[in-house]
């Protein structure tokens, strides 16, 4: 199993840097969005486990560990601000990305369905000439665009997929298909050289073209206290042309 974890001296962490991510204003206009879905929620800067070298703007540990009323779970679970979450399966992809800076380095890579934007971050931090992310989600966008910010690295933002996927040479996508008409992007996705798909809600996915490849346990951050069952990632390839990584 790949393991990403690293002491703050290790990944370059300052004890500088970490007050003044602790003292950090969260951007106003990702606010405003977290606060017009949940009223009453905040923004920190936060380090998900498995990828600490990555800062993102992230939910405020859901409250500082109050138990929650259903129906804000129910309201977190039906509608959440995704984009305020760094999910199991954008943490495990990161984490091969920045392990195997081979799969990206040097190319343009679209990120679909972003989320916070961890994945694309790692695409960039990896090496890659340009990175995209993809959403409808202007919200999502503008936690991509803050969250990118926050480490250091550039990330275009577009809606449109199919210039996206024009462009592309890796497509990475993690955690979409918990909405099952998503599956019917899997095959447009193959248009890229390489596909790198990461997913932990079916876990038999059989379609054309991928190949899984790696298996690991993760989970969301903050931590949703999800299902079991939703804590185990499984990492899919497609591609046109070999290209290496690491098969666990």
């Amino acid at each position: 199993m790949e393991q990403g974890y690293e002491s703050k001296q290790s990944r370059g962490v300052s004890p500088t840097r970490e007050a003044e991510e602790l003292n950090a204003l969260p951007p106003l206009a990702l606010s405003a969005a977290l606060t017009d879905r949940l009223p009453g929620a905040s923004l920190r800067v936060s380090a998900p486990p498995y990828i600490p070298q990555i800062r993102l703007w992230l939910l405020n540990d859901l409250f500082e560990h109050r138990a929650l009323a259903p129906e804000v779970i129910n309201a977190l679970m039906e509608e959440p601000p995704y984009w305020t979450f760094c999910w199991a399966s954008g943490q495990v992809l990161a984490q091969h990305l920045l392990m195997h800076p081979e799969s990206v380095r040097g190319r343009c890579v679209v990120d679909v369905g972003p989320g916070s934007g961890v994945v694309a971050i790692a695409a960039a931090l990896a090496g890659a000439e340009r990175v995209i992310a993809c959403d409808l989600d202007a919200n999502a966008l503008l936690a991509v665009s803050a969250n990118a910010e926050l480490n250091g690295v550039q990330i275009e933002q577009s809606m449109d997929l199919g210039k996206c996927l024009a462009d592309a040479s890796v497509v990475t996508a993690a955690d979409i298909l918990y909405d099952r008409d998503n599956l019917e992007l899997l095959e447009s996705f193959r248009a890229a050289q390489q596909v790198l798909l990461a997913d932990s809600r079916i876990r038999d996915l059989a379609a054309p073209g991928y190949s899984l490849f790696h298996r690991q346990a993760s989970t969301t951050w903050p931590d949703l206290a999800e299902s079991q069952e939703f804590n185990e990632v499984r990492l899919y390839e497609a591609c046109s042309e070999p290209w290496p990584h690491k098969s666990v």
